[in-house]
C-alpha cells in the first residue's frame, strides 16, 4: 500500500524546523538579505539542532538520519528563506556527503564531526568560469609533485566557501590523461587558507542574499597527496552521483520555496480589502492560489518519491531530474503569481514574496539547469542525445 504520510521521527523534525523558522529565522532574515550579511547566529543554531549532521552517521558525530530528513529540514526552512535553506544544503549535500561517500577513515574522523556540528561549513569546487553545465570541461589541473599535488586554475558560484567557518572545498581537477584520451578527473580537498587558495570577494547576486557565494583562484597551490578524495581518475563519476542526491535535496527546497508563496498569500489575501470586500473572496484570486497549492503538492510528491527511491537503493536518477524539475518551475510559477497578488508589496524587498521571487529564479539554474534535467530524462528513456 503507498503511505506517504510522514512517520513520528520526521513529524516531529518537520515541526521543530518548521517552528525554528517561523519564531527565530523569519524575525530577522529580511535584515541579514538587505545587508548582504551571512546569518552567522541563524547557522550556530542550526548547528545546534542537528540539522547539519541529519544524514551524517552517529558515529561521525551526526544524527543518524536520513537524506529524506534532510529534504523535510530544507522545505520547511524554505518555506521562510532560502538563503538560510540552501547554506544547509550546500554544506551537507555538497560540503560532508562527499567526504562521506568517497573518503576514507582520516578524512571522515577529520572532517565529518565538525561538519555534523555546523562548526565547520565545507564547499564543493565544481563549475568553472565559462564552464557552466558542461561540467566535464574542466581546466583546473592538479599535477603530482613527490608527495604534493600543485594545483591551478578556477572555479566559480561556490556556495559556502568564503565564511569565517568555512573549512575547505572540494574541488575537481584534471589529474591526467586517460589511455583513450579523455581528461582523468579528481577530487582534492583544499583546507582554507593554503597558500596559493584566493577566494574573491562575494557575488552581488540577484537573490540568496544572506547565503556565501565566491569565485575561487588557485595558483600553484599544494595540498598533501593524501587529500585526494575517493579514487584517483573517478573524480567526475563522484560529483554525478553527488549532483544525483543534491537534485532531491534543491527540489525540496524549491518545494519550500513554492509552498511558502502560499503561506504568504493565504495570510495576506485574508487581510487586504479591495472594492468593500477581503481580496480572498474573489473567485480569480481563488483560483490563482489553488493553483500555486497544486504545484506545491505535485512537486513534494515528485521528491517524495526520488528520496524513497534512494533510500531504498533503487536507480533514483530519472526521478531525481523530474524533482528537480518539476519543482524549481512550480517555485518560479509560484514566486511569480505570489507577486502579482501583492500587487506593489510584492515587488518590495522587505516583504517575504520579494525576497522569494528574487529567490526562485536560480532554483532553474543552480545544480544542474532545467534543460539539463530535461537531458538526463531523455537519456533515461532511452532517448538519444547529442
Amino acid at each position: 500500500m503507498v503511505d506517504h504520510r510522514l512517520d513520528d521521527d520526521y513529524e516531529a523534525l518537520r515541526q521543530s524546523v518548521r517552528d525554528f523558522a517561523r519564531k527565530e529565522v523569519a524575525p530577522v532574515i529580511g535584515d541579514y538579505y538587505e545587508r548582504e550579511e551571512f546569518p552567522y547566529p541563524l547557522v550556530r543554531t542550526m548547528g545546534e539542532m542537528g540539522l547539519f549532521g541529519l544524514p551524517i552517521p552517529e558515529e561521525h558525530g551526526g544524527m543518524g538520519g536520513d537524506y529524506f530528513a534532510l529534504c523535510l529540514a530544507l522545505e520547511e526552512l524554505a518555506r521562510v528563506d532560502s538563503s538560510v535553506a540552501i547554506t544547509l544544503e550546500a554544506g551537507v549535500s555538497l560540503g560532508a556527503m562527499p567526504i562521506l561517500r568517497f573518503g576514507n577513515e582520516q578524512q571522515k574522523k577529520q572532517w565529518l564531526p565538525k561538519l555534523a556540528s555546523g562548526e565547520v561549513l565545507g564547499a564543493f569546487g565544481l563549475t568553472e568560469p565559462g564552464g557552466g553545465s558542461d561540467a566535464g570541461s574542466t581546466r583546473t589541473t592538479a599535477v603530482l609533485d613527490g608527495d604534493e599535488w600543485v594545483i591551478n586554475g578556477s572555479k566559480a558560484f561556490i556556495t559556502n566557501s568564503g565564511t569565517d567557518i568555512t573549512g575547505f572545498v572540494t574541488i575537481t581537477a584534471v589529474t591526467g590523461t586517460k589511455p583513450d584520451g579523455r581528461k582523468e578527473i579528481s577530487t582534492i580537498i583544499v583546507p582554507s587558507g593554503t597558500p596559493g587558495f584566493t577566494v574573491a570577494p562575494k557575488y552581488s547576486k540577484v537573490g540568496w542574499n544572506a547565503s556565501d557565494t565566491h569565485e575561487l583562484a588557485f595558483t600553484d597551490c599544494r595540498v598533501p597527496a593524501e587529500n585526494l578524495l575517493g579514487e584517483r581518475g573517478r573524480g567526475y563519476a563522484q560529483f554525478l552521483s553527488i549532483l544525483t542526491e543534491g537534485r532531491v535535496a534543491i527540489a525540496a527546497l524549491a518545494v519550500g520555496l513554492a509552498q511558502g508563496c502560499v503561506d504568504e498569500c493565504l495570510r495576506y489575501v485574508g487581510e487586504r480589502e479591495a472594492f468593500g470586500r477581503k481580496i480572498g473572496t474573489y473567485q480569480a484570486l481563488q483560483f490563482k492560489i489553488a493553483d500555486m497549492e497544486a504545484r506545491a503538492h505535485t512537486a513534494r510528491l515528485a521528491y517524495y518519491d526520488a528520496a524513497s527511491r534512494m533510500l531504498r537503493g533503487e536507480d533514483y536518477r530519472k526521478q531525481a531530474a523530474i524533482a528537480k524539475l518539476v519543482s524549481s518551475n512550480a517555485a518560479m510559477d509560484n514566486a511569480r503569481d505570489a507577486t502579482q497578488i501583492f500587487g506593489g508589496y510584492g515587488f518590495m524587498n522587505e516583504t517575504p514574496v520579494g525576497r522569494f521571487y528574487r529567490d526562485a529564479k536560480i532554483l532553474e539554474i543552480g545544480e544542474g539547469t532545467s534543460e539539463v534535467q530535461r537531458m538526463l530524462i531523455a537519456r533515461e528513456l532511452g532517448l538519444e542525445t547529442d
